[in-house]
């Protein structure tokens, strides 16, 4: 028998309880083992969660349980997180976790720890769809070229919405936090920082890149407009929050920011609180990972596949993927030097002049404009919707301080990347 220790028994730790009793057999069948959760730890003991095991204040209880086989983190939060985790390894206890923001920062100090006790995470990435395991074992004979993904459902809900329904960005929000889609602050999510996390474990895992969420460029969606929606209309573009991982020569460019993408492709297709993510491999060409990428029941199926594997090997396989240096390391490209064409929405005060001294910047900075659009922002402004060329990210950020400088533009140029 294989006994569990949950530390933190909230929705999904109350559905793993759930799922490890409803689908014993099962589990049991594939794991080879029975597996049964011996206790878990809550905040507050006072509440009825309705579950029949053993609940406790103290984290210590499970750590020094010399019964207790898999420790599962679900606190959340880092720097404790990361005690609880290094003290459960360093008994030799294997452990299994959800927690993206813990493996973000933490991630190879955590496999130096770990060895060869078995860890696992592959809830910590998009819930319920098991793209840890497509890259660390299905993938592994390939180089991958480059990693696209919608990796955050509420942002995803709120750019399907203002899309479909014309609904404002403010609007949107308000409902997704109703929905409970998004927090009270929801900052967390609409700033990128949930998607980078995510994109930088995927990143170490391709590549063996040791990135820090401070290292990489990371955007959100607060400054997107129906303006840019309708732009991206259009033009066949619809706008998403992606996390991008992209190999070139010996660098790796890591980002994640709202992107303008062709409809007809198959991540612009991708709708409401669903997450999708496009691998590239030499040799495989394109595979595309589709499902939920959040809830109580999705993300702990993916916590109880992780026990399930530990149940049957007892050891643990190589933590992010390599078991020695790949020869050639990679390193991470500067966000100064990534590439990409530009949309840019520019609020001009309506007079003679504007469309010239504007170009001449842009021509200025070596950056060649595709299309231009002008639409009425009000009786004495409007909106100038504007695409480029391929530029470095240097050039644009120079740009648009300049443009922002001059005395007929009315606030800072918002500006979002096509992919």
């Amino acid at each position: 028998m294989l006994k569990v220790g949950i530390i933190g028994v909230g929705t999904v730790g109350t559905s793993v309880v759930n799922i490890l009793k409803d689908n014993a057999d099962i589990i049991s069948a594939r794991a080879g083992i029975d597996i049964v959760v011996k206790s878990g730890v809550v905040k507050n003991l006072s509440k009825e969660r309705g579950l029949d095991i053993t609940l406790t204040d103290n984290v210590d209880d499970i750590l020094n349980d010399d019964e207790i086989d898999v420790v599962v983190e679900l606190m959340g939060g880092v720097e404790d997180a990361f005690e609880i985790v290094k003290k459960a390894l360093r008994s030799g206890k294997a452990v299994v976790t959800a927690n993206k923001a813990l493996l973000a920062y933490h991630r190879y100090e955590l496999e130096e720890i770990a060895q060869d006790i078995a860890f696992e995470y592959e809830a910590s990435v998009a819930g319920g769809i098991p793209i840890i395991n497509a890259l660390r074992d299905g993938l592994s004979a390939n180089h991958i070229q480059s990693i696209m993904g919608i990796m955050n459902g509420t942002c995803n809900y709120m750019m399907t919405k203002m899309a479909n329904d014309g609904v404002a960005y403010d609007a949107i929000l308000k409902e997704a936090q109703e929905l409970g889609y998004a927090e009270a602050d929801p900052t967390f999510d609409v700033g990128g920082f949930d998607a980078a996390h995510k994109l930088l474990i995927l990143a170490s895992i391709a590549y063996g890149i040791d990135a820090k969420p401070e290292d990489i460029l990371i955007e959100g969606i607060d400054k997107v407009t129906q303006d840019d929606i309708s732009f991206a209309k259009e033009f066949g573009y619809a706008i998403k929050l992606l996390g991008i991982a992209k190999k070139d020569a010996d660098e790796v460019e890591l980002r994640v920011h709202a992107c303008l993408i062709k409809k007809d492709q198959m991540i612009a297709k991708i709708d409401g609180v669903m997450n999708g993510i496009s691998v590239v491999g030499d040799k495989v060409g394109e595979t595309l990972y589709y499902g939920p990428g959040a809830g109580g029941d999705a993300t702990a199926s993916a916590v109880v596949a992780n026990i399930i594997d530990i149940a049957r090997s007892g050891k643990s396989r190589p933590m992010l993927g390599f078991d020695k240096p790949m020869e050639g390391e990679l390193k991470l490209k500067p966000i100064d030097e990534i590439s990409s064409k530009y949309y840019l929405r520019i609020n001009v005060s309506d007079r003679t002049g504007v469309l010239a001294k504007i170009s001449k910047i842009f021509e200025d900075n070596n950056i060649s404009i595709e299309t231009m659009l002008q639409r009425p922002a009000s009786q004495e402004s409007a909106n100038l919707l504007i695409s480029t060329h391929t530029a470095l990210e240097k050039d644009i950020q120079n740009m648009i301080k300049k443009i922002a400088a001059l005395d007929f533009v009315n606030s800072t140029p918002v500006m979002i990347r096509i992919v």
